[in-house]
């Protein structure tokens, strides 16, 4: 029930203060002071002592409106940053003056409208400036007490100026309070979209290293197995597409891909047009990759042979696909500074690839280090020793499925039997 509560309370809040999937943090930022000013202002002009604070509050409550209505309607913040800065000086300016000086407790507002104008500048320049706008003001208003205090207006009534100032400062803390409240919200989106973004191109744990220590240790496996895809014909089909169409397929197709990986336990490392590479075994070493890596190719090889029947039935064109699988040694770490990636080194790795372009449309082309790992669980086709580019003869071999004694009837499920195999690999 309370999730339900928070989720609904974060949705009316996204509404008002604005999607953190659309609108960057400072945006929020501003769109959720500006309101919120507004609504302190606006809400205290019941309680305003005099006209002056009445119109004071009045006019800046509504330039605040104002204010959030451009940035949250038509996102124009950043051009609205000096207006919101100004008007939040002039009117603690004026309203100090009007309020008793240093002596009604107003000036205290002065630190959270510096904050702000901190919190939302952009750059180093416009915080300089902002901070020398809020200590001018300040300057001023003790000149004009010390020097001029005619131009303050005093208490008419001494007994008010206790709980006036004692009102303010309540206030001023409530204020704080809810600047905090909204900078930590809002952090803590941007945080979590951050991580999620992060999680999209690095495996977990190396993320973890990555923000713990700032850089990724290359790590050396020796055992992992590779797998490789590449789409037959891709080139004369997507002549026949629209680019929009050619990009919603693969996408489809890899997206697919990826969550097979996801279920079989494999790490997707990279597309390069139209070719998708992962690999078990890796970031967590595991004595099972070569068979989580043989049931992914069987997944992926059922996926684009259900699609195949579809199109064929409507007509339409359809991929095939090779897929190539090896198992070996190879290197994984973090490459770039910027643009930096999750990728893998070795001759495993070529020849992996090197099986992929051998092999046949429809087909799953497997290593004899592959066959060897997994040969008392999936049935093969052996096809000799064929060349492969800069790597002479290789045997390869077909795999064609699981082995009866580990399928149910249907022929795909694997049974009790074949988990307690996988099982006792698990290291």
């Amino acid at each position: 029930m309370m999730h339900k509560i928070t989720n609904a309370w974060f949705r009316i809040l996204h509404r008002v203060t604005g999607d953190p999937r659309r609108n960057s943090l400072e945006h929020r930022i501003f769109n959720s002071l500006a309101l919120f000013s507004a609504a302190a202002n606006l809400g205290g002009l019941p309680g305003a002592p005099d006209k002056i604070s009445f119109f004071l509050s009045l006019g800046s409550g509504i330039l605040f409106l104002v204010y959030y209505y451009f940035s949250r309607v038509h996102s124009i913040y950043y051009s609205l940053y000096w207006p919101m800065m100004l008007t939040i000086c002039g009117y603690l300016f004026f309203n100090i003056l009007a309020n008793a000086g240093s002596q009604g407790g107003a000036q205290y507002f002065m630190i959270p409208g510096l904050a702000i104008g901190y919190i939302l500048g952009r750059s180093l320049a416009q915080r300089i400036l902002v901070s020398l706008l809020f200590l001018s003001a300040t300057a001023a208003l003790f000149a004009i007490e010390t020097m001029a205090p005619g131009y303050i207006r005093p208490y008419t009534d001494a007994a008010n100026r206790l709980p006036d100032v004692a009102g303010n400062y309540v206030f001023v803390q409530f204020f704080t309070g809810m600047l905090v409240v909204i900078l930590s919200r809002n952090f803590t989106v941007e945080r979590n979209k951050s991580d999620r973004l992060l999680l999209n191109v690095l495996p977990e744990s190396i993320a973890e290293e990555l923000k713990r220590e700032d850089h990724v240790t290359p790590k050396q496996y020796a055992s992992a197995t590779v797998l490789f895809t590449d789409f037959v014909g891709f080139t004369r089909i997507a002549e026949r597409l629209s680019p929009e169409n050619l990009i919603s397929e693969l996408d489809s197709c890899f997206r697919t891909f990826d969550q097979i990986m996801r279920e079989r336990g494999l790490e997707k490392i990279k597309t390069i047009g139209d070719a998708y590479m992962a690999v078990g075994g890796i970031p967590q070493s595991n004595a099972t990759h070569a068979i989580d890596a043989c049931l992914a190719a069987l997944d992926i090889q059922r996926f684009m042979q259900s699609m195949k029947t579809e199109r064929e039935a409507q007509g339409q064109p359809y991929w095939e696909l090779r897929l190539g699988l090896h198992c070996g040694d190879l290197v994984a770490g973090v490459i770039g500074e910027k643009k930096f990636a999750y990728d893998v080194w070795g001759d495993t790795v070529n020849t992996a690839s090197r099986l992929e372009s051998s092999g046949m449309p429809g087909r799953i082309n497997v290593s004899a280090s592959v066959y060897e790992r997994t040969k008392h669980l999936f049935d093969f086709e052996y096809r000799g020793r064929i060349g492969a580019k800069n790597k002479g003869e290789i045997d390869m071999y077909f795999l064609s499925g699981i082995k009866p004694a580990y399928c149910s009837a249907d022929g795909l499920t694997i049974n009790e039997a074949f988990q307690k195999e996988r099982a006792r690999l698990v290291v």
